[in-house]
């Protein structure tokens, strides 16, 4: 079952220009097509519509120390909630800490990519709204993070 996430503006990068009226259609974990709301839902006509206010765009790599909290799972999840979905190797140190990343598909890179949203690329994405506070966070296609 396909997925569209659309949002006030979408950029397939974030230093890219905001598309008004854009949408990003997910099956899986990857990416099935970008483009205006229209042209989306008519290449997907039973795709369930998700709208979220603010800009939805590529999902963050986390490039710092991971927050701290109780739990491993816990400082993955803290992650998530940021809108990011990768994290730099150099701070997963711990077996625990990689495993959790793990299991919550959580990418661990050995540098930072310039992450941007690509018909059959991975689907991570995230949306933030005007204050820049994470409102979504879909991590390999699975919405893992909303606030609302």
């Amino acid at each position: 079952m396909e997925t569209i996430h659309t949002a006030d503006a979408v950029r397939v990068t974030w230093d890219s220009d905001p598309v008004k009226g854009g949408a990003v259609a997910v099956g899986r974990d990857r990416i099935g097509a970008v483009g205006t709301l229209d042209d989306v839902r008519g290449a997907f006509p039973k795709a369930r519509v998700r709208s979220w206010p603010g800009t939805l765009g590529p999902a963050r790599v986390h490039e710092g120390p991971l927050p701290d909290a109780p739990s491993p799972r816990e400082r993955v999840h803290a992650v998530l909630k940021l809108g990011a979905v990768a994290v730099l190797e150099e701070y997963v140190d711990s077996a625990e800490l990689r495993a959790a990343a793990e299991r919550n598909d959580v990418v661990v890179l050995p540098r930072a990519p310039r992450p941007a949203i690509v018909p059959t690329g991975r689907a991570d994405l995230a949306v933030f709204d005007d204050a820049g506070e994470c409102v979504a966070t879909v991590c390999a296609g699975r919405l893992v993070h909303r606030r609302r």
